[in-house]
């Protein structure tokens, strides 16, 4: 398949007319759109933006590569752009991006597409090339160029595989000859070298730069004359898989990867565990560095993932929480999920029937405190710990997260387990690093589960379970007794932060304030829920007023994206606002934070109580004051509509 299939002249964009990376975003986004390559470019641009939160794509070299995989997309496309002046697009060299092709693949990309993006990506390493594109001046130019390059590495590819073949016809006969080839599954660099590395690439969507690097690192090592084997886990899965006998050759290994790859098989090996995208722009110092030994020495722990002598990179120490809080929060949301909604069922059945009626109990057992919402903190508390232990934590932390469930410490005791339990587990390692060789298999089995589970259980028992069980009694019994002034506070302090990051540490940190006081309460007390609820609701429908009543305001595309945002708002789902968000973020998030405190505060000022943690409309029957909740929805919704539609510019003046 040709590149050209993809890349279609009809979205090809010759003189971009951004000057930042996020109106550069939109207008390729809009040509996807317009050709009807894609169905829906608001949930296009929040998987365009959740993969730019990943790490950037600037590549460096002028090139941007912005993608995505999803539903939205019709068919597999490429759009290619170029800017003259070039743009900051955040790269990874810190320079400006002249160069763009945002890729945009469906969820269901066949294999032969996939292969077609690989190719693509492959192309973009020649610098010879990119220079080449630059000087075109019409799609047929582009297309023409990108078709001649590809025949000539069809030629290439060809020569090799010829070349392969007598090789290997030679090698049958006794005679050897040549180097080694540059093709997928074979070794390259120098036949002559004893120098040899092995490498994996990986990035999270599998269709860019998880090639790109690949690519670098073979031109790379076989310029330096060093042979180097790269296994690929793109979105066809792993390709060329490492062989044992590879590894245990190997004088290093390099991980380039930005998603979770199979570790254990380094065990004992020099491992550089690096980005992705270090891959393709620091390839010869990663090669180097293999063949010197220069990495941590890596050992598998019971599946874990750590090593000795250094770490995988540098990350602040609010980041590394921020993650292993997400890690916890991110597993424990299907419970919350499954769990509120059957509980909020049940409740609806309660007031058409009796608490005594068998399917409110039935509902009530599954989804309450001795079903799914049982599970809640000991989920939380197991995965915070597992992100930071890795596996042999998992246990001693979802334990300590059960004790703090029993003894009342709850939301809190959880947390500390959680966090205790993974820096347990590698003080651990580290205290058991020097016991015999012949005994390491019992560490992750025995030693780990039984030395881990007992610190955690006597520190939970003896300091967390007192400590924050007190503090839990004393923080639920305050809120009951607060004010109504005070609850108002609280009330807009939690609804405003709902849309500050609109699902990002501040909205996650409301929201589970108001879990943990939900859990501690006997899932009884929902007047914070019913804030952060109200607050979650506001901003997408927000969005969804403004551009219905201000539609000069607006693009033809964000109109049609802002009719989304009514089901998304009512469905609580706070993250449809994120696109209009992160295209006018001064505007737009301080339009929500107005609105959103507002609704929060009058759930406070009514006393409402939503005895449920999702579900926005559909579980607000079930609140004490039903209508008063929707109405303090519609009007912090409403405010925040009529500030952003005032305040906006029109889309020609935007800047």
């Amino acid at each position: 398949m040709r590149i050209t299939d993809l890349m279609i002249q009809e979205t090809m964009i010759m003189d971009l007319q951004a000057t930042t990376k996020d109106e550069a975003i939109d207008e390729l986004i809009a040509s996807l759109n317009r050709s009807g390559r894609i169905n829906d470019p608001v949930l296009f641009k929040e998987m365009i933006y959740k993969r730019e939160a990943e790490s950037s794509t600037g590549i460096g070299g002028g090139i941007a590569m912005p993608h995505a995989k999803t539903t939205a997309v019709n068919e597999p496309t490429v759009v290619f752009a170029k800017s003259r002046q070039g743009l900051d697009f955040e790269a990874l060299d810190d320079q400006p991006a002249h160069v763009f092709f945002m890729i945009a693949a469906p969820e269901g990309a066949g294999n032969t597409h996939l292969r077609t993006l690989a190719a693509l990506s492959r192309l973009l390493i020649d610098s010879d090339f990119i220079s080449q594109l630059m000087s075109t001046d019409t799609p047929a130019e582009v297309s023409a160029l990108f078709d001649a390059k590809q025949a000539e590495a069809a030629e290439k590819e060809a020569a090799k595989e010829k070349a392969k073949a007598e090789k290997a016809a030679n090698a049958a006969s006794g005679t050897t000859s040549g180097q080694p080839q540059n093709t997928s599954g074979v070794i390259v660099g120098n036949a002559n070298s004893e120098d040899f590395v092995v490498a994996v690439t990986a990035c999270p969507t599998g269709i860019a730069h998880t090639f790109m690097a690949e690519d670098a690192l073979k031109k790379k090592a076989q310029e330096m004359g060093i042979n180097i084997r790269v296994e690929t886990n793109g979105s066809e899965g792993a390709q060329n898989v490492l062989t044992a006998d590879e590894i245990a050759r190997a004088k290093g290994v390099i991980v380039a990867a930005d998603k979770n790859v199979e570790m254990a098989r380094f065990d004992g090996k020099p491992v550089l565990q690096r980005p992705v995208s270090d891959g393709i722009r620091k390839s010869e110092e990663l090669i180097r560095k293999a063949v010197n030994g220069d990495a941590p020495i890596y050992h598998s722990q019971g599946g874990g993932t750590k090593e000795e002598g250094g770490s995988t990179g540098k990350i602040s120490v609010g980041s590394k929480i921020y993650k292993d809080l997400m890690n916890g929060i991110s597993h424990m949301l299907p419970f919350v999920v499954g769990g509120g909604i059957l509980l909020a069922i049940s409740f609806l059945f309660e007031q058409i029937a009796s608490p005594d009626n068998p399917i409110v109990q039935l509902l009530q057992t599954i989804g309450g405190g001795t079903g799914a919402f049982h599970f809640l903190i000991p989920v939380l508390a197991g995965f915070i710990a597992m992100s930071i232990g890795d596996r042999p934590a998992l246990m001693p932390g979802m334990v300590g997260g059960l004790m703090a469930v029993n003894s009342n410490a709850g939301f809190l005791g959880g947390l500390a387990a959680g966090f205790l339990a993974g820096y347990v587990v590698i003080g651990l390692r580290k205290a058991l690093k020097g016991l015999p060789k012949a005994i390491d298999g019992l560490k992750p089995i025995l030693l780990y589960p039984v030395f881990g589970l007992l610190i955690v259980g006597a520190i939970s028992f003896y300091v967390f379970d007192p400590i924050f069980g007190s503090l839990n009694t004393w923080l639920v019994d305050a809120l009951g007794n607060l004010g109504t002034g005070n609850k108002v506070l609280l009330g807009l302090l939690l609804g405003g932060m709902m849309a500050i990051d609109m699902g990002g540490p501040f909205n996650k940190a409301a929201y589970t304030f108001a879990i943990g006081v939900f859990t501690s309460s006997g899932n009884t007390d929902g007047a914070w829920m019913a804030a952060v609820m109200a607050g979650g609701m506001a901003p997408p429908l927000a969005i969804a007023l403004a551009t219905t009543f201000f539609k000069s305001k607006f693009t033809e595309q964000e109109r049609k994206s802002g009719l989304t945002n009514y089901v998304l708002g009512l469905s609580f789902i706070t993250e449809g606002a994120i696109p209009f968000a992160a295209a006018d973020p001064l505007r737009v998030l301080t339009s929500c934070i107005i609105g959103s405190a507002v609704a929060g505060g009058l759930t406070q000022l009514w006393s409402i109580n939503v005895p449920a943690p999702h579900g926005g409309i559909f579980v607000a029957a079930l609140a004490n004051h039903a209508i008063l909740f929707l109405l303090a929805v519609a009007i912090g919704a409403v405010i925040s509509g009529l500030i952003l539609g005032l305040w906006k510019k029109s889309p020609t003046l935007v800047k």
